[in-house]
């Protein structure tokens, strides 16, 4: 309940303090992109819920020759870059947070597919609300394998408090002002998940 209403608050009072940001964003993305000015895509929440997850759109739609959308990494426009390095295209997840879908802090609202490849212990992390940021991305974010990352999400499960919270939202802050373990292709370094790596388990 405490949770809920300082998610609740903190996300109002941030798309009201960031409202002028939120506008000129989707003005230079819709002159440098194009509409649709956001992303949308079908992500699972708490106890595998779909919801539909809302970011800043950071790429554009470039086909090949024979129609089919090139890579990730040719398709990020410069704008989009920018947005991925400042963290900006997180902030219409803000409104997830709003809408009761997402936690600021939580394990990362993956892709729907990884589903059916998590392990018994892997799947405790859709026990609580998806975040905008977690204990994972402040412990490594692409740089440490997915067993990595899902033992962070899963650690964070048994231990969440709103004391923890508080410190990886100072620990967010920390790592995006400071740039440290920024990386502009957030989405496209990390190879897909594919399921356990039998040595690990």
């Amino acid at each position: 309940m405490i949770k809920r209403f300082f998610d609740f608050l903190f996300s109002l009072l941030m798309l009201i303090i960031f409202s002028p940001i939120l506008i000129l964003v989707s003005l230079i993305i819709y002159f440098d992109i194009g509409s649709p000015i956001l992303f949308k895509q079908e992500r699972p929440g708490k106890n595998e819920k779909i919801f539909k997850l809302y970011k800043f759109r950071t790429m554009k739609n470039i086909v090949d020759s024979n129609g089919i959308l090139k890579d990730d990494i040719s398709r990020i426009s410069s704008i989009g870059k920018f947005l991925r390095e400042s963290s900006l295209d997180e902030l219409p997840s803000l409104v997830n947070v709003l809408k009761g879908e997402m936690s600021l802090v939580g394990p990362r609202p993956l892709l729907i597919e990884y589903l059916q490849y998590y392990n018994k212990e892997q799947q405790l992390r859709h026990n609580v609300k998806p975040g905008i940021t977690g204990w994972a991305q402040v412990n490594g974010r692409n740089s440490i394998s997915w067993e990595e990352k899902f033992k962070l999400d899963v650690w964070y499960v048994r231990n969440n408090s709103l004391v923890l919270d508080l410190r990886i939202l100072l620990m967010t802050l920390k790592k995006v002002f400071a740039r440290e373990g920024i990386n502009s292709d957030v989405d496209t370094t990390m190879e897909k998940f594919t399921g356990n790596n039998k040595n690990n388990l």
